[in-house]
């Protein structure tokens, strides 16, 4: 029997737990050494290592068994190594499946308002580590941004062309078509109101002042991130499947150099422009709407418009486009490169790409109108 043949060393010196592992790790070797390896959980060191060089064959039996016995000492917050196992196996420990306890039933059970709490704190620390975590990205971009400035690093001229073909100009469409749909219903909804208080021509100033500050920026901005955010954690994703980032890695070529540079800075400089095609479309909505509906002519739209916005109205939200494309540029290329090798990952982390992308966006939208209206803009 194969597992007749493996042996398993447990010591404990200075602080460190060290479990050696020789010969064929299967199913047969593990039904009799499980309960050694359960023992040495009971210990409490500073660092466990888990010696895997002399591991001559690997199951999926005995790869949970690694996984379990990694877990068990991580959890508790024990410093875990895993040294010597052999590069073939590494993809199977880390597949494994270790399932989590289930709850216990009955009157034993936690109470539900401790569950709760439980899931409440779990999220909270989650969000603490992903905003750590982007918060990191972000000081890389940064980083790569002044090489790139300063000439320690070139520009991939052709993938910026090409990004700003997809994120910009194939994208002209779709924001123009919403944005001129929101601003026909903005302007309907909004003169049904203000008839009502004989004020229908308000509509304009209505139309006018929400799409040029909020609307058109904040809409537009969805869209992208929706459309291009997914399509750079996709992308990306899925070279890291296909160990192709792995592969510019050994070519000594930086994947944020490479993959990211080029699709951030497209963005940055394709979003402000649809962010005004965007604004012209809520605005023609408007405009239609009030030739059919109000009986106004265009050159009247057009004079009430003057009268309601200014230049700082347009402003306010073309400046928030730069930083907008910024934070969905980031948070789509960082949860692409956090893809751990699976068709199933691309998916989860495109997904969270999204719902990442158009909460910051509109947690960052009312930042922006709080502070601009602390200053009087």
């Amino acid at each position: 029997m194969a597992g007749a043949e493996t042996s398993l060393s447990i010591s404990e010196a200075g602080g460190e737990l060290r479990v050696g592992i020789a010969g064929p790790l299967t199913v047969e070797a593990v039904g009799r050494l499980d309960r050694r390896f359960r023992e040495a959980l009971a210990a409490s060191p500073r660092q466990v290592v888990i010696d895997a060089a002399g591991i001559t064959a690997l199951d999926s039996a005995g790869a949970w068994v690694l996984r379990r016995t990694s877990d068990a000492f991580s959890g508790r917050g024990i410093e875990v190594r895993l040294d010597g196992l052999q590069a073939r196996y590494a993809a199977l420990v880390e597949k494994a499946f270790v399932p989590e306890p289930e709850a216990p039933d009955g009157e034993n059970g936690p109470n539900p308002l401790i569950r709760v709490t439980a899931r409440a704190g779990e999220a909270m620390f989650d969000m603490a580590r992903v905003g750590r975590e982007l918060f990191g990205f972000f000081g890389l971009t940064i980083v790569s941004l002044l090489s790139l400035f300063t000439g320690r690093t070139r520009l991939r001229f052709v993938a910026l062309v090409s990004q700003l073909e997809y994120v910009g100009l194939n994208a002209v469409g779709i924001v123009f078509l919403l944005c001129f749909l929101v601003g026909v219903v903005l302007a309907y909804m909004g003169s049904l109101q203000l008839e009502r208080f004989g004020a229908a021509i308000l509509t304009v100033n209505l139309v006018g002042v929400s799409i040029l500050r909020e609307i058109g920026v904040l809409l537009t901005a969805i869209i992208v991130a929706g459309r291009s955010g997914s399509a750079f954690t996709a992308q990306i994703g899925t070279m890291k499947v296909n160990q192709e980032v792995d592969a510019l890695e050994t070519l000594g070529l930086s994947p944020v150099d490479v993959l990211v540079i080029p699709r951030l800075i497209a963005l940055c400089i394709a979003l402000p422009v649809l962010v005004f095609i965007g604004n012209i479309a809520g605005l023609a909505g408007g405009a239609m709407i009030a030739v059919l509906t109000l009986d106004l002519t265009i050159q009247q739209f057009l004079t009430q418009l003057k009268g309601a916005v200014d230049l700082w109205d347009f402003w306010t939200g073309m400046m928030k486009a730069p930083v907008f494309a910024y934070v969905i540029a980031v948070v789509g290329c960082h949860q692409g490169l956090q893809v751990s090798g699976s068709a199933e990952s691309v998916g989860f982390r495109t997904t969270k790409s999204v719902v990442e992308s158009i909460f910051i966006v509109i947690v960052l939208d009312a930042l922006f109108a709080v502070f601009f209206a602390e200053v009087g803009i």
